[in-house]
Order: structure tokens, then C-alpha cells, then sequence
């Protein structure tokens, strides 16, 4: 079963996703980062680009040419390379396919909106009996 993480009071979710997705390279565990609109796919594309001046995250979509090679990849819709074993949801919605992942990895912002949108999303896996550990992030160094 799924284990998920929930990354609650993000101020900067997209820098949040950076740091995670940083982490996740540097452990070498291929990582899915799910972001159905244009628009944050596109956030996120960039943000990975320029994030860390003295770093890099490899990264590309997931219909990419190099997407096999390429350990951190970010996908629109619920195509998923078997490789991958992390997701990282940027959707305001549960992802219809993190039953598929061992770790689903939930980012949730400061402002209402995405504080309700978690909460309802943090009820729905937890109505279902996923185990969920919480993270903090404003009692933290983000």
C-alpha cells in the first residue's frame, strides 16, 4: 500500500517540490512529478532550471525523449514509467494513479484554498486506510 507524506504550510509549494525533488535525485530514487495544468508544469519545469545555483536536478516530461534516462520527470496526465516508485502531487486533487506508486508525496500551501483542498484530500486517503506521516513545514527550516 501507498505511504504517503503530507508537506503541510508551504509558503512556496513550487520551491518546496525543488527541495523534495533535489532530495530525491540525490538519493538516486526516480521521482514523478504530477502537475495536470500548463501552467504549473511549466513552474515547475523552470523553477528545476533555476532553483539552486550551484545544483542541478535532471529533469524533462515524461513523453520526453529522454525521459528513461532522466530521473526526475514531470507529467500532465497518469502516464507512469514503471521506474518510478515516488510521486509528487502538485495537483490540487488526489492523482488517479498514486495507488500505483510506493510513496505519494502531498504538498499543501499556506493559504485556505490549498489548506482546504489538502484536508479534504488528507481525509479522503486517510477514510481509506493509507498510513500518512506529517510534515510541518513552517515549525521547520523549508
Amino acid at each position: 500500500m501507498t505511504s504517503i507524506d503530507f508537506y503541510f504550510n508551504a509558503s512556496d509549494p513550487i520551491q518546496v517540490a525543488c527541495r523534495l525533488a533535489a532530495k530525491a535525485f540525490a538519493r538516486r530514487q526516480p521521482l514523478l512529478i504530477y502537475a495536470p495544468d500548463a501552467e504549473t508544469a511549466a513552474r515547475i519545469d523552470k523553477a528545476l532550471w533555476t532553483w539552486q545555483a550551484t545544483g542541478f536536478v535532471p529533469h524533462c516530461a515524461v513523453n520526453d525523449a529522454l525521459a528513461a534516462e532522466t530521473p526526475v520527470l514531470i507529467a500532465r496526465d497518469e502516464e507512469t514509467p514503471a521506474h518510478l516508485c515516488v510521486l509528487l502531487n502538485l495537483s490540487g486533487e488526489a492523482p488517479p494513479h498514486f495507488a500505483r506508486f510506493e510513496r505519494l508525496l502531498e504538498l499543501v500551501g499556506a493559504d485556505d484554498a490549498q489548506r482546504d483542498a489538502g484536508r479534504a484530500r488528507y481525509k479522503a486517503y486517510r477514510n481509506q486506510g493509507y498510513a500518512i506521516a506529517n510534515h510541518d513545514l513552517a515549525a521547520s527550516d523549508e
